[in-house]
């Protein structure tokens, strides 16, 4: 039943599916190796896009409080001296 399972959620039985894996892996890697491409170069192209993705985010998030700061400069004092001249005319 379990196999049953398994079978069903790769597609075919286990044994097959990693045969198929083994084979499509080294056509890769023989590609791969023609083009002059190393594992340690995708390896580190990846972690060089997360950490610019990284650094990009928080210079977004810190521009974005810088926005809000600077508008709380000017929204505060204005918005506490409304209610301060409403609750004057009571």
């Amino acid at each position: 039943m379990a196999n049953d399972q398994l079978s069903r959620f790769l597609g075919d039985s286990p044994l097959r599916v990693l045969v198929r894996l083994v084979f499509l892996s080294f056509i890769v890697g023989v590609v791969m190796a023609a083009l002059g491409i190393e594992p340690y170069d995708i390896v580190d192209s990846i972690i060089r896009f997360f950490e610019r993705f990284y650094d990009m985010g928080f210079a977004a998030i810190d521009k974005a409080v810088r926005y809000f700061l600077l508008g709380v400069v000017v929204v505060v004092p204005v918005w506490l001296l409304v209610r301060l001249a409403r609750s004057g005319n009571r």
